[in-house]
C-alpha cells in the first residue's frame, strides 16, 4: 500500500484528494496547520498531524519517520487580493515553507512530489486556451509565489532526483459526498451563489456584464474537485517530471453558473450587477491536452449542472459547513 503525505489536507481540495486516495487504496497522512482548514474536514481514515510547514525541523522529522512514497502539497494561501496587500505572507508560506517541505521530501527519501499549482502563474493570457508552453508572467504575488516554487521543484529534480508534477488549474468547484467548500471568508462563486440562495448572505455581485462573451459575463474554467483529485492521483505515476495544465477546454460564464444553480436549487438566485474588477480578463481557459494524453486524465463532471448540483447536495447535508 503506497503511503502519501498530504499537506493542506484539512482544506477544500486537499480534503477531497485525501478522500479520493483512501478510496483508491492509498494510506494517507494529513499534515495541516489548520490556519484556514478544518479539523473535521480530515477524513477519519487518515492519520492527522497538526503542524506548520514553517517548522522546518518538524516536517523533516515527519518525512524521515513516515517512509512516504509521495507528497501531495496543497498547503498554500490562495487569495489574490490578499496577496497584493500582504506579499510577505504569501512568499513566506507559499515559497519558503514549501522549500522546507521539498527539503523534507529529499531528507526522507520521498520519490514523488505532486504540487497543486495554479494557472495564475501565467498572468494575463496571450491566447486562449492556455498551454503549458505559454509565457508565465504572473500579475500578483500569489501567482508569483507558486511559479517560484515550480522552479524550485525543477532544480530539486535535476540535483536530487526528486520526481515532481506541477498541476496548474483555475477554478476548483463542486463537492464530493462528504467534503465541500467552506472558506471563511468565502470568495468563490458557487458557494457564494448557494449562500445567497439560502439567505445566508445578501445578493450575489456579478462583476461586469459587458465583456466580449456571449452573455457579457466572465468565462472561467471550472473543474470539478473530484476530477482534480483524479488528476493528482494520476500525477503520482507521471511518465516524466514537469508541468500539466488542467481544464475542461470549454469554460463557463457567470450567468451559466447562475442558471445551473437555479436549476439545482429550484430557486431564483438574487444578484446585482457591479463594476468590473480591475485586471479581470474576459476568458480564462486552460488546455489540458498533455494531461489527457500523458496522464490518461478524463474529467467526468464537465457540465455546470453536474458541478453545481454536487455543491448544493453537500451544502444541504452540511448547511453550516464544517462543525469547527
Amino acid at each position: 500500500m503506497a503511503e502519501v503525505l498530504v499537506t493542506g489536507g484539512a482544506g477544500y481540495i486537499g480534503s477531497v484528494c485525501t478522500e479520493y486516495l483512501l478510496e483508491h487504496g492509498y494510506s494517507v497522512t494529513v499534515f495541516d496547520a489548520l490556519f484556514t482548514g478544518h479539523r473535521s474536514a480530515v477524513d477519519g481514515r487518515a492519520k492527522f498531524i497538526q503542524g506548520d510547514l514553517a517548522d522546518r525541523e518538524k516536517i523533516i522529522d515527519v518525512c524521515r519517520k513516515g517512509h512516504f512514497d509521495a507528497v501531495m502539497h496543497f498547503a498554500a494561501f490562495s487569495l489574490v487580493g490578499e496577496s497584493m496587500k500582504d506579499p510577505s505572507k504569501y512568499f513566506r508560506n507559499n515559497l519558503a515553507s514549501a522549500i522546507n517541505l521539498a527539503d523534507a521530501a529529499v531528507a526522507g527519501g520521498v520519490g514523488n512530489f505532486v504540487f497543486s499549482s495554479t494557472a495564475a502563474t501565467f498572468g494575463q493570457p496571450e491566447k486562449i486556451p492556455i498551454s503549458e508552453y505559454d509565457r508565465q508572467l504572473p500579475i500578483n504575488p500569489y501567482g508569483e509565489s507558486k511559479l517560484c516554487f515550480e522552479k524550485v521543484l525543477k532544480w530539486y529534480h535535476e540535483i536530487y532526483g526528486l520526481n515532481y508534477a506541477a498541476l496548474r488549474y483555475f477554478n476548483a468547484a463542486g463537492a464530493s459526498e462528504f467534503h465541500g467548500e467552506d472558506h471563511r471568508p468565502e470568495s468563490h462563486l458557487i458557494p457564494l451563489i448557494l449562500q445567497a440562495v439560502a439567505g445566508q448572505r445578501p445578493a450575489l455581485k456579478v462583476f461586469g456584464n459587458d465583456y466580449d462573451t456571449p452573455d457579457g459575463s466572465c468565462i472561467r474554467d471550472y473543474i470539478h474537485v473530484l476530477d482534480l483529485a483524479q488528476a493528482h492521483e494520476l500525477a503520482l505515476h507521471a511518465p516524466e517530471s514537469g508541468h500539466y495544465n488542467l481544464g475542461t477546454g470549454n469554460g463557463l460564464s457567470v450567468f451559466e453558473i447562475i442558471r445551473a444553480a437555479e436549476k439545482a436549487t429550484g430557486k431564483k438566485v438574487p444578484f446585482e450587477i457591479a463594476p468590473r474588477r480591475p485586471g479581470d480578463p474576459a476568458r480564462l481557459i486552460a488546455c489540458s491536452d498533455r494531461a489527457r494524453r500523458e496522464l490518461g486524465w478524463k474529467p467526468r463532471f464537465e457540465s455546470a449542472e453536474q458541478i453545481v448540483e454536487s455543491a448544493w447536495k453537500w451544502r444541504r447535508k452540511f448547511p453550516e459547513g464544517y462543525a469547527d
